[in-house]
C-alpha cells in the first residue's frame, strides 16, 4: 500500500510537471528570452538546461549519459520507495522520482530540460530558473533531510 501512494505521488508529480511545460511550449509559446509574469515575484521564462542540477555539465554534451545515470538513479529511488517503512520517506522519494523522470523525458524528447519558473522580489532575484519536477526534487530532498535529522537513534538496550 505505501509503494502504491509513493508512485501516486511520483505519477502526480510527473502529471504537473509535464503538463506546465506542455503550456509553456505550447500554450503560452514562450521563446527564449521572452517572458510573462503572471505573479509579482514570478517570471515564466523558457531556458533550455542542457546539463544537469543548475546547468551543471552542459558543455559536457552528453545527453544520452546523463538520461542514463538519471534512470539509474530513478530505478534506485524505487528500490528505496519500496523498502521504506516510513509514509514521510515514501512521499519525499516519489516526489523526487516523479520530478527525475520528468526531467528523464526532457532530456530524451529535446536534449535539453525545459526549466521556466524564475523567482524574484524586488530587485533580489533567485539565480536560476527551475520547473515543477526540480521543484519536486527540492522539496523531497529537504523533507528526507529534515525527516534524518529529526529521527530519534534506537535507545540502546542497558547491558548493566
Amino acid at each position: 500500500m505505501r509503494f502504491a501512494i509513493g508512485l501516486l505521488v511520483a505519477l502526480v508529480v510527473l502529471a504537473a510537471d509535464q503538463a506546465s511545460k506542455y503550456a509553456v511550449l505550447h500554450i503560452w509559446h514562450l521563446q527564449d528570452g521572452h517572458f510573462m509574469s503572471p505573479l509579482p515575484v514570478l517570471d515564466l521564462v523558457l531556458v533550455w538546461n542542457h546539463g544537469i542540477t543548475f546547468g551543471l555539465f552542459a558543455g559536457f554534451g552528453a545527453k544520452i549519459l546523463l538520461a542514463v545515470l538519471a534512470s539509474l538513479v530513478i530505478i534506485a529511488l524505487l528500490v528505496w520507495m519500496a523498502r521504506t517503512k516510513s509514509w514521510l520517506v515514501t512521499i519525499a522519494v516519489g516526489a523526487i522520482a516523479g520530478g527525475a523522470v520528468g526531467n528523464v523525458l526532457d532530456r530524451l524528447r529535446y536534449g535539453a530540460v525545459v526549466d521556466f519558473i524564475h523567482v524574484h522580489i524586488g530587485g533580489l532575484a533567485y539565480p536560476w530558473v527551475f520547473n515543477v519536477g526540480d521543484s519536486a526534487i527540492v522539496c523531497g530532498v529537504i523533507t528526507l533531510m529534515i525527516d534524518n535529522l529529526l529521527r530519534r537513534p534506537p535507545v540502546a538496550a542497558d547491558k548493566g
